[in-house]
């Protein structure tokens, strides 16, 4: 990289990237659980894909029965203190409070999450869960995000010898590195693995199904498979320039600034992210906090298309990060480093029969932007290649792994899935809210079988 933004010193660090919403303290917890009007029919609770009992967690917050309202909110989701953490619950179970009908503020669910959760945690993860004995039965789980280790938590306490195997060094998938420190720790998602594996649960890293393990003898050594592999690279941008230094994708860059120390990250004086979603805005707004002088979001539609949530999009603003809207990259400029992009401006066509609009490039509108870095932020791929070996399981046209929409079971009947590789990519809890149903699944498939073999 050509022009390295300056380093920032220490304590400017921990302030750029410190907690986006603060814990409450036990007072204050307590005052807002008692603004909840428990209503009977839980708008918030339906709103939330895991569908945690919103209201009767609250009510346990406000008489004081912590671990009560740990054990509700662990019924229906193992990832809980992640997504407290970074669930997009504006759009959620927040947003359906009655409390925005009446134009007040509704009540603050994450945070009050995030407190029961937290208070678990710092107890010494207190045993709140009832284990059934060995039942002699064995479950592979590949990858260890939040569907993996939902449904490693779920079949662990039936009774289940749970395996998962991780590609990568350190558990908890996107939750541990792929999401912005100013939203969650990477200590945070730690925990939930640990708390997993306190039921048993055996997780082996750095082992690659189908070159360490190969899908055959994995499924030889267990009973049924659960895959709850997330999804991998950006996309190429397939234009001029893109293998110059000081290119790189979002993920990797995130990933940078979640496990590095933040003062050896580099980041460029000018930087450029291409795409609008909520990856693009923690990669922008991570390198303007980095120290990045201006940060450009390219985006080709307009802000209506875009998919970062209305929230994220405040927040880059407020960061001062400018928005290029109908603008698409025509090539990276430079020679051995970045040292600008050219981009064209686009109009959008009438919607299509799906209702999208088609962006198109405006002859002779050419423009180009010194950046020092350029962050792809387009999307991310399914893992097709790896999801194809495994035998008689079948992929739909996007990539994504076909399943039983009650059960999670693939078209091997030995084979569930859950999480990215069915979906494209959704939030962290409709992931572990898959994890948690694929291990019914697995659990009423297996009870089956045991029947059938007496």
């Amino acid at each position: 990289m050509k022009n390295i933004a300056p380093k920032l010193q220490a304590d400017q660090y921990e302030r750029n990237f410190s907690d986006l919403h603060p814990p409450f303290t036990q007072n204050a917890a307590t005052t807002e659980a008692l603004r909840c009007l428990y209503c009977y029919d839980s708008p918030c609770m339906k709103a939330c894909p895991t569908h945690i009992d919103i209201s009767t967690f609250i009510k346990k917050i406000s008489t004081g029965n912590l671990l009560g309202s740990a054990k509700t909110i662990y019924q229906s989701n193992w990832v809980p203190l992640t997504c407290a953490k970074a669930c997009p619950v504006d759009v959620l179970c927040e947003g359906a409070c009655v409390y925005n009908v009446k134009g007040e503020d509704p009540i603050q669910i994450g945070r009050l999450q995030r407190f029961v959760i937290e208070n678990y945690f710092e107890k010494g993860m207190p045993t709140i869960f009832d284990k059934l004995p060995n039942n002699g039965k064995s479950v592979g789980i590949v990858g260890s995000g939040p569907a993996g280790l939902a449904c490693g938590a779920e079949l662990a306490l039936l009774g289940y010898v749970v395996t998962i195997y991780e590609a990568n060094k350190i558990p908890g998938g996107l939750n541990t590195w792929g999401i912005a420190p100013y939203k969650m720790r990477r200590e945070d998602s730690l925990k939930e693995v640990e708390l997993v594996k306190s039921f048993g649960v055996d997780i082996k890293t750095e082992v690659m199904i189908g070159k360490t393990v190969k899908v055959d003898d994995l499924l030889k050594q267990h009973d049924a498979v659960f895959l709850g592999v997330g999804l991998g690279e950006s996309p190429q941008l397939s234009i001029q320039g893109e293998e110059l230094s000081g290119v790189i994708g979002a993920l990797d860059f995130i990933e940078k600034v979640k496990t590095e120390n933040w003062k050896d990250v580099n980041v460029g004086k000018k930087v450029a992210v291409i795409g609008a979603g909520n990856t693009s805005i923690d990669a922008a707004t991570e390198a303007k906090r980095l120290g990045a002088e201006q940060v450009y979001i390219i985006y080709r539609r307009s802000d209506v298309e875009m998919s970062a949530y209305e929230f994220e999009y405040q927040l880059a603003k407020k960061d001062g990060i400018v928005f290029h809207f109908l603008t698409s990259p025509k090539q990276i400029i430079g020679k051995d480093s970045v040292e600008g992009i050219e981009c064209v401006k686009m109009k959008l066509e009438e919607p299509d029969i799906r209702g999208r609009r088609k962006p198109i490039p405006i002859s002779g509108s050419e423009f180009t932007i010194n950046v020092d870095m350029v962050i792809k932020a387009i999307g991310q791929e399914t893992k097709s290649n790896f999801l194809s070996s495994i035998p008689n399981v079948t992929l739909d046209e996007e990539g994504c792994v076909i399943v039983d929409q009650t059960s999670y079971q693939t078209t091997n009947p030995k084979i569930f899935a859950g999480g990215d590789c069915i979906n494209g990519g959704k939030e962290v809890v409709n992931a572990a809210y898959d994890g948690k149903r694929a291990a019914q699944g697995i659990h009423a498939f297996l009870s089956d079988q045991s029947k059938g073999e007496k």
